[in-house]
């Protein structure tokens, strides 16, 4: 089952989660829920995931598992695992999902229920996960329970499936990566002489697959005399296409870089030091 999931609807309260025996699967009834408990879920360690457009990603997810003691999940026919998703669970804008099974173990019992701790990963590739930008923002994780039934030959087919799934359990920051790039000219530098320092600000580009201009932002460009540690220099703001331009005073040797702090929606980078010698 885990290495068959896919897209599918579950009636109008869920949409991506975990595909069963390979069928759309209807909303499943009150009546049939089990008495399960998720706690302490952590996502990403608890860090934003960001995701460029093509380095696929690798989510660890934990959490605590409480279930009745006389409830077997077998993660074949009945299973459980977190998803993550954007949006609610009425109306799923997206979501991400383990392609394996959860690792779980036990750690306490009681006469009716069975603690576990569990772990799992949400594999992220960036050109079939993410859609556009407005996938950049909070998504929250839920829990997940399904059970499938039934039976399936060549001339019929039967199938009974549950449903059911525990929402808002926990959050986790979705933020496009940049990039930034610095040229410091002329080079060597005469000292006391103008100094031009260039770079371009880009963010990744779901909907194109690219990464493109990232306009209107601030950038700090910092400098590290030879022997010495990184300090700001000045702020200054992307233009068209991302593109950054400022100039300084050569007076000694050293790095030049640019700093990106980052936004809400796009993590923050820093770019490689480019060294001038000034004579």
């Amino acid at each position: 089952m885990w290495g068959n999931m896919r897209k599918l609807a579950i009636g109008a309260t869920l949409s991506g989660a975990l595909a069963l025996t390979g069928l759309a699967v209807p909303a499943a009834s009150a009546a049939g829920t089990p008495d399960l408990k998720f706690s302490g879920v952590t996502v990403n360690h608890g860090k934003p995931i960001v995701a460029g457009t093509e380095k696929a990603l690798t989510v660890p997810v934990s959490y605590t598992l409480t279930r009745p003691k006389d409830l077997v999940i077998d993660q074949n026919k009945t299973v459980q695992a977190v998803i993550l998703y954007r949006g609610t669970l009425k109306s799923v804008d997206n979501d991400l999902d383990p392609s394996a099974p959860p690792v779980c173990e036990t750690t306490a019992t009681t006469d009716t229920t069975v603690t576990e701790s569990c772990t799992e990963k949400i594999t992220v590739a960036p050109e079939e996960a993410f859609y556009e930008a407005a996938d950049a923002t909070t998504w929250k994780a839920a829990g997940l329970y399904a059970h499938s039934d039934g039976s399936v030959s060549d001339d019929y087919l039967h199938s009974e499936n549950d449903v059911t799934a525990w929402g808002n359990l926990a959050s986790v920051q979705v933020r496009r990566a940049a990039r930034v790039t610095v040229n410091a000219a002329p080079e060597p530098a005469v000292k006391g002489r103008t100094l031009t320092v260039k770079g371009q600000l880009t963010r990744a580009n779901w909907e194109t697959g690219r990464y493109s201009g990232y306009q209107g932002q601030t950038v700090l460009l910092q400098f590290k005399a030879d022997g010495g540690s990184y300090r700001n220099v000045k702020a200054i703001t992307s233009g068209t296409r991302g593109a950054l331009s400022t100039t300084v005073k050569a007076t000694r040797s050293g790095n030049y870089r640019f700093v990106f702090t980052g936004t809400a929606t796009t993590a923050a980078k820093t770019s490689a030091g480019d060294h001038v010698t000034v004579k």
